[in-house]
């Protein structure tokens, strides 16, 4: 059976490979998208994991910020310039 860590870093992979392809596209919006439901699948399957789907959803504060989106948000920056 695969470890969480294992599953999440899949799944994390997965969704790199997507923003990437969205960036080269110049396409920023679905990249910001992509960022988000990595957060909500990334969320949803701990909590499967752990039994804890009765705490879903769970709403994260605006001011988190996951690695892709601050990869996505550097980006941004960088084209806006």
């Amino acid at each position: 059976m695969a470890r969480l860590i294992d599953h999440l870093n899949a799944l994390h992979d997965g969704y790199v490979a997507a923003v990437n392809t969205a960036v080269a596209d110049d396409d920023l919006d679905r990249a910001h998208r992509l960022a988000a439901e990595y957060d909500a699948d990334a969320i949803r399957m701990i909590a499967e994991h752990e039994g804890r789907t009765d705490l879903l959803p769970i709403r994260r504060p605006h001011t988190a910020d996951s690695g892709l989106r601050t990869l996505i948000r550097r980006l941004a920056t960088g084209y806006a310039a």
